[in-house]
């Protein structure tokens, strides 16, 4: 259970590689444009790591995007505390009711700024609580899935967000449902399991989240749940069940998806996604996600949200060392 002590940093252990996370992710549909806000901390090294990232194209290098800042060492400020914290990238994020409220700013001086709300739908969606995820409480391996060692702790949340961006002095408005999620716990650099991060928002009443992995040799055309809910009028009804097919005709990105899954009431709910964008996010040195911003439709509703794949570099060398798994970048 998730409790309001979460939203700050937890006590770590003495592993150099221990990290907490706050990604904060939103968009515009109308413009195509999603954004991506993320912070990971290494509390025993002292550094914070950073992207932002806004993008509203077929980007296949983050130089393609609309804009990306990326930092990778800067230091964690004093006091420390994940409630108010300001980076030396400028980003300034403070948690004004925990694990309910957000405000996420930036502003890089050259006219590029975000100046965002989020307020939670929901509550907090802890991974490990089987009271809320039937697939913790299920004895089988998926369930036990916790991105190696990342996700120890680890919490998603769907919400309101609600303000403006600029990229170099265009304004674009935000006003979307999308999920956020925090983590703690040791993070390696290399030898995490592949996943696929997802999420389908149709109105502030009903969204669909879901975490699956994949099998990395088949290039992820099969998707298999770990873990994941239904928001549904600010309550959460876990998933018990779900798979899913993605086609991937460009490198990794996924471009039409089709799932389904079953949640603790029995209810089987079938979405189809189809891709607005591509953006390869490198959340820190060693990791890709192949990122699309999607159109989805669900039982007659259209929504939005982001499909998140991602695979390490040493993984993806080897992939394309092997023509049967090669995937060379075609911009489509």
């Amino acid at each position: 259970m998730i409790k309001d002590q979460d939203a700050e940093f937890h006590v770590t252990d003495s592993d150099p590689t221990w990290a907490e996370t706050n990604f904060f992710g939103f968009f515009n549909a109308e413009h195509k444009l999603n954004v991506g806000v993320y912070a990971l901390f290494r509390p025993n090294l002292g550094v914070v790591s950073s992207t932002i990232c806004m993008n509203s194209g077929r980007a296949v290098t983050p130089w393609e995007a609309d804009f990306c800042d990326l930092r990778s060492a800067m230091p964690i400020p004093t006091p420390r505390s994940l409630l108010d914290y300001k980076l030396l990238n400028t980003l300034h994020v403070r948690c004004l009711e925990p694990n309910r409220v957000w405000h996420i700013g930036y502003d890089d001086q050259q006219g590029t700024r975000i100046d965002v709300r989020y307020e939670a739908l929901m509550p907090a969606f802890d991974i490990h609580d089987p009271e809320i995820d039937p697939m913790c409480g299920s004895e089988g391996e998926a369930g036990k899935f916790a991105w190696g060692t990342a996700y120890n702790g680890h919490f998603d949340q769907t919400g309101h967000f609600k303000g403006s961006v600029a990229i170099r002095g265009r304004e674009v408005p935000i006003d979307c449902v999308s999920t956020m999620d925090h983590s703690w716990g040791a993070r390696p650099e290399r030898g995490k399991p592949n996943m696929s991060w997802l999420h389908a928002h149709f109105s502030k009443d009903l969204a669909v989240h879901g975490i699956f992995g994949f099998d990395q040799t088949r290039n992820g055309v099969e998707l298999w749940l770990a873990h994941g809910y239904v928001m549904e009028r600010g309550r959460i009804v876990g998933l018990k069940a779900g798979t899913g097919q993605v086609e991937r005709p460009q490198e990794r990105y996924p471009e039409q998806l089709q799932l389904q899954v079953t949640d603790a009431k029995d209810r089987v709910w079938k979405l189809r996604g189809r891709a607005l964008t591509t953006f390869p996010w490198q959340c820190w040195p060693n990791m890709i996600s192949f990122n699309s911003l999607c159109a989805w439709e669900m039982n007659g509703l259209k929504g939005h949200g982001e499909v998140q794949d991602f695979f390490e570099l040493p993984q993806l060398n080897a992939l394309n060392s092997v023509e049967s798994t090669r995937r060379p970048s075609r911009p489509l």
